[in-house]
């Protein structure tokens, strides 16, 4: 019996599998497709995926092979109008080093998790078709097509928009689908242009994009849709992308060829009115589908995993029960919410850009979308009090420091892996710092003895006396008390079954 099967091999499934491999957990990883993805599909990591990624031990490898700081250049009605960075600013900070969205294939992306959960010894098993569950004492039995069947503690659907677990669980889907908000999308090889800026042209009737990526004679193109006579939507072809492109962008010169994948994409709006049923979860586009606008959709599943991973790990192992687990469902519920909402802001944005001239799709890069404001300050997790820029729930700064002999050490190195981390700010919080690091908690317990000489840290945290930090294993800040409040910490640790010995009611 498997600790945990997950279906669906996306980034989504991907990113929570080895998050629980790299945990010791015995993970499987079932995925309906006969053969992997290659599809640019979803195209770009906001700041906040990437530390996740780079926390898993892949952010070298993604920046390795993605675009940062790609100019938007803007046409309308065939004439160019404007060109920028939507990124320039503010730049990498002491508190995120992360300053930008990166651009890459998304097959490349499930390419490089798939070879980092390889080496926990673990692969996606293709052609295995998802048909059947029960729940009973405990255990989840899966059947699949063709005869074969699992069976695991936990099961996570993690299989798209379509999702046969949510089917399955009978978990409803509310929204709304806008058939006439719809475009198409492919992957093309395009001859005459500059592959290193995002071109947009634009007029009052529609859209064509050609976005580029590293080292690759391939581009995304996304259009809007061809329609016949009668008004049905035409299916995307090599010759209809031609078609829409010379409409939209006027004598170029520029041809398309070599269409290796494409797609018709209709605005959905929905999601899920609960994340589990029993011991079955739903992440990523099983749980909630949005318009694309701002690129949410790939990063909000893998934030949703990244929410998941430790905390069924430790269900896993038996330490904590129900209660913990359900805390997924109270944090990243609103969060979905919030992002349906915010990415329909965002399409009208881009129909402003359609009218006016000068206004490209920067305007859809704003902060928020960034992923670093996002929190859970009303989850039940979010414990102790708050400072004037920092509150229990908040996602945990950056901070550059200095160990004893000089070296330089950031806190996102310190809190890479899988284990809560404890922030003691100033003298006074020694006492308590040494009584927990005797503690036997779950992962590992390491004593960093950092020098916050520039003061990076105290600012980033709003701390100005001392005070405990103690940061959860998806870096998000747990809980913030008195320096010398060894009790509160521990009580944490032992209510989430972080303290070996500890064993779920």
């Amino acid at each position: 019996m498997s600790d945990v099967v997950i279906v669906g091999a996306g980034p989504t499934g991907l990113t929570l599998a080895c998050e629980l491999a790299r945990r010791g957990l015995d993970v499987r990883v079932v995925d309906r497709s006969v053969a992997h993805g290659h599809g640019s599909r979803g195209k770009t990591l906001n700041p906040r995926s990437l530390e996740v990624l780079a926390d898993l031990g892949v952010g070298e490898v993604v920046a390795a092979v993605g675009l940062t700081h790609l100019r938007y250049r803007k046409y309308y009605d065939g004439v160019r109008v404007s060109e920028l960075d939507p990124f320039a600013e503010p730049g990498p900070t002491a508190d995120a080093p992360y300053d930008g969205m990166l651009f890459l294939p998304q097959w490349r992306l499930e390419e490089i998790l798939r070879d980092r959960l390889a080496a926990f010894g673990v692969k996606v098993e293709l052609g295995t078709e998802l048909t059947g569950l029960r729940q009973a004492d405990g255990k989840v039995a899966a059947a699949f097509a063709g005869g074969g069947r699992a069976e695991s503690r936990y099961l996570v659907g993690c299989d798209g928009g379509r999702s046969t677990v949510r089917k399955l669980l009978g978990v409803s889907f509310e929204g709304k689908t806008a058939s006439e908000q719809s475009m198409i999308c492919g992957d093309v090889e395009a001859d005459g242009l500059d592959p290193g800026v995002w071109h947009q042209w634009f007029d009052r009737e529609g859209a064509v994009l050609l976005s580029p990526f590293r080292d690759s004679r391939s581009w995304q193109i996304q259009a809007d849709v061809e329609r016949d006579a009668d008004g049905t939507v035409l299916e995307p072809s090599l010759a209809g992308f031609q078609r829409r492109l010379d409409l939209r962008a006027g004598e170029t010169g520029v041809r398309l060829r070599n269409l290796t994948w494409s797609s018709t994409w209709r605005v959905n709006v929905r999601m899920v009115d609960r994340y589990r049923a029993g011991n079955v979860f739903l992440a990523g586009d099983a749980a909630h589908v949005h318009p694309i606008a701002g690129g949410l959709g790939m990063n909000t599943g893998i934030q949703d995993a990244w929410n998941l991973g430790w905390k069924l790990a430790l269900a896993a192992g038996g330490r904590a029960g129900a209660e913990l687990l359900d805390t997924y469902q109270e944090e990243r519920l609103p969060i979905a919410a919030w992002t349906l909402d915010f990415t329909g802001t965002l399409l009208d944005a881009v129909g402003e850009a359609l009218e006016k001239p000068g206004v490209g799709l920067e305007k859809v890069v704003t902060d928020e979308g960034r992923g670093l404001r996002i929190g859970y300050r009303w989850s039940s997790l979010a414990r102790g009090r708050g400072t004037h820029c920092l509150e229990p729930g908040d996602r945990a700064p950056d901070a550059p420091c200095h160990d004893r002999d000089g070296r330089a050490v950031r806190f996102f190195e310190v809190f890479a892996g899988p284990h809560f981390t404890l922030l003691g700010f100033g003298a006074g919080t020694a006492a308590a710092v040494r009584r927990l690091a005797g503690e036997d908690v779950v992962g590992r317990v390491v004593e960093v003895d950092l020098i916050d000489s520039d003061r990076h840290a105290r600012r980033a945290y709003g701390i100005d006396g001392d005070a405990l930090v103690l940061v959860r294993p998806d870096n998000h800040v747990a809980m913030i008390t008195e320096a010398s409040d060894a009790d509160g910490v521990l009580g944490y640790l032992r209510d989430v079954g972080a303290v070996s010995g500890q064993q779920a009611a």
